[in-house]
């Protein structure tokens, strides 16, 4: 540990707020682009499945790094690992927002994604060693509160963004951010020395396995849904890659001496429970904040900046719910307000189940609203019940593996949706065409051929209009459809985790931190 001036509980609370600032714009951007990705492939002549990496490239880079952050803040320090993290994360949002092709976004995208991927776990890291007793279950709100409301306010942020600038300035805003968090880290926070000497007999083999494994689990994930699985030879390969290197990695790391990622510590049932529920939590955030602006795009028609309007209601709860989190936390077992949360989380999910095609903000205000809130309720007392009685040594790695498992949790709760909207999609198109007869429907196909052919001049072309408005008003009927079921199903996944709560041991008493590691 450091062993210069400890800091006086104001500059601690700066420190902390510096580092949260770095953590927030980290997981801001990995949504930020989500609800302009048309923009940004029109500002760049790609198409769909090209800008669809604008996402994903950043998304598989956070996901190799962030368990590699443990073993950076031992070699290079907390505060240098956060800073050159901030240097390097800004750097590469400028180049993305200089991008003159597809191909230089990804690059630049993929660079953004690893370089700042390190701001993630350390932050958690930081709160343990900064604050003490019911100090901590304030950070803890705090942390847990960003973790889950940076991503949910990417899709906002983004859209009003692009509608009233454009989409450049999706990357410069972090300039400002990101030279602040860079400044500020390495003058305030000393909690720990750096230690080069780790450099030499450092696992390098464990982590080019882990590097392999994350990238190509990630990339199956991520592009699985939209190549159709295992019938495209690209996601058959990487899929086996996956699989040998997850293998190779895991038995790397339960029998060499000091792993980079040190899997021995999902022996402890309290943790092992913590990254579960962390993995589960992952699939409700990210896969809701994937459906939400999906359909209001595809079935609403609506552009960037009102599906940034219409999510806002699931942040602005959450922001409301902190204060009444702390309230509790400071009373009650964090176990219990972890199962209301999670119960909570179930059931504004149900609340999505009558979905039509006419839903808007006012008919999502009360679903997203009570997700926002349940989101505090699950993820800070998860982090605090985790993480909050590792001894120091210990947090580094835990921390790492820990948020990686809320991001697998994320990549597969997406693909997951995906390859549900689409398989559900074409299930209930083709019971709907089964069932359309009778007079109803006649008298629709002939309202709707007359109209058409006397605006065209051609009742034969008119015949044809009409059966085309007929199938896109089935397929938009069946897309809904699709979309209730898969709330639905992530519900009764949440449902399930309920039982993994009170198996959680009884929250034992933090470590007391050194004086001297302020």
């Amino acid at each position: 540990m450091d062993t210069g001036t400890p800091l006086g509980m104001g500059a601690r609370i700066f420190a902390f707020g510096a580092m949260c600032v770095g953590f927030f714009i980290a997981l801001l951007d990995i949504q930020i682009v989500s609800s302009s990705l048309n923009e940004i492939g029109g500002g760049l002549s790609a198409g769909p499945d090209e800008t669809a990496w604008v996402q994903t490239s950043y998304l598989i880079a956070e996901i190799v790094v962030i368990p590699l952050s443990g073993w950076l803040s031992r070699v290079m320090s907390t505060r240098w690992l956060f800073s050159v993290s901030a240097i390097g994360f800004t750097t590469a949002s400028i180049l993305c927002g200089m991008a003159w092709d597809i191909h230089s976004m990804i690059v630049f995208r993929a660079l953004q994604g690893f370089l700042g991927g390190s701001m993630i776990p350390t932050v958690f890291t930081t709160a343990f060693h900064f604050f003490q007793g019911k100090q901590r279950v304030v950070a803890a709100a705090v942390v847990g509160g960003l973790s889950s409301l940076a991503p949910t306010l990417g899709p906002t942020v983004g859209g009003w963004i692009t509608e009233n600038f454009s989409w450049h300035w999706l990357f410069f805003v972090n300039l400002v951010p990101g030279i602040f968090v860079a400044v500020a880290v390495p003058l305030l926070v000393r909690i720990d020395k750096a230690d080069l000497s780790l450099l030499k007999g450092a696992d390098y083999l464990g982590m080019a396995l882990m590097a392999v494994f994350l990238s190509t689990l990630e990339y199956t994930l991520e592009e699985g849904a939209r190549w159709n699985w295992f019938s495209d030879d690209t996601i058959l390969a990487t899929a086996w890659i996956a699989g040998f290197a997850g293998v190779a990695f895991v038995w790397r790391s339960l029998t060499y001496s000091d792993p980079v990622v040190d899997l021995r510590a999902l022996k402890d049932r309290g943790f092992l429970i913590g990254c579960l529920l962390s993995f589960t939590i992952g699939i409700g955030i990210f896969a809701t904040i994937y459906l939400t602006p999906v359909f209001l795009a595809r079935v609403r028609g609506f552009n960037a900046e009102q599906i940034g309007l219409t999510v806002l209601a699931t942040g602005i709860a959450q922001v409301a719910s902190i204060p009444v989190y702390t309230w509790f936390a400071r009373r009650f077992d964090l176990r219990w307000l972890l199962l209301a949360g999670v119960l909570l989380f179930a059931a504004s999910l149900w609340n999505f189940a009558p979905i039509t095609p006419d839903w808007g903000w006012r008919e999502l205000l009360l679903p997203q609203a009570l997700r926002g809130f349940a989101q505090q309720f699950a993820v800070a007392p998860t982090v605090t019940l985790t993480l909050g009685g590792l001894a120091p040594v210990r947090l580094k790695f835990a921390s790492g593996l820990f948020n990686l498992m809320r991001n697998l949790g994320g990549a597969i709760g997406i693909a997951l949706c995906g390859t549900l909207l689409n398989d559900r999609t074409n299930l209930h198109f083709a019971r709907l065409a089964e069932h359309l007869n009778g007079q109803a429907l006649g008298e629709f196909l002939q309202r709707a051929t007359d109209n058409a052919s006397a605006t065209l001049g051609d009742a034969v072309l008119g015949q044809s209009v009409a059966l085309r408005q007929l199938a896109a008003l089935v397929q938009r009927e069946a897309l809904t459809m699709s979309f209730a079921d898969t709330f639905v199903l992530i519900c009764a996944g949440f449902l399930v985790a309920t039982v993994l709560v009170p198996l959680l041991p009884r929250p034992a008493a933090a470590p007391v931190t050194p004086a001297d590691a302020h």
